[in-house]
């Protein structure tokens, strides 16, 4: 599947037509350049499943979690400051990616020795025009 994302006001839209098609698929591993747009994408996602916390990178916590009106917990992964695996494994993934919630995670090339075989891979890359291309 590819969305295109216009411009930022289109992002409800395209969040709304990846949330369709998101059937019962419980991980997404969301790849991107920095600045591609991973984590305002999530947080799109994130508002259009009811979620009224504040969407944020986790970038220092490494996980988030929020509460969904319609999905109970989400938990959203950013990888970027793992530096060995062995951290990954300390904070007990396996608890998170195989609890049957929501996982959005951001730089799972950083651990692709643990992600989940069935983890949606989500590719956003931003076209030199400024538009969004998300493929999974």
């Amino acid at each position: 599947m590819k969305l295109t994302l216009n411009n930022i006001e289109e992002i409800n839209e395209v969040a709304k037509a990846f949330i369709a098609d998101m059937g019962d698929n419980r991980i997404f591993a969301f790849y991107g350049n920095m600045g591609a747009g991973k984590t305002t994408f999530i947080k799109a996602v994130c508002e259009e499943l009811g979620v009224s916390d504040t969407v944020t990178s986790p970038t220092f916590a490494i996980i988030n979690e929020y509460e969904s009106e319609s999905q109970g917990c989400i938990y959203h992964f950013d990888f970027y400051r793992i530096k060995k695996l062995e951290e990954v494994y300390d904070m007990g993934f396996e608890d998170y990616f195989y609890s049957g919630n929501l996982c959005f995670i951001e730089w799972p090339e950083l651990i692709e020795d643990v992600l989940p075989t069935e983890a949606i891979k989500v590719k956003i890359t931003q076209q030199a025009d400024g538009k969004r291309t998300i493929e999974y």
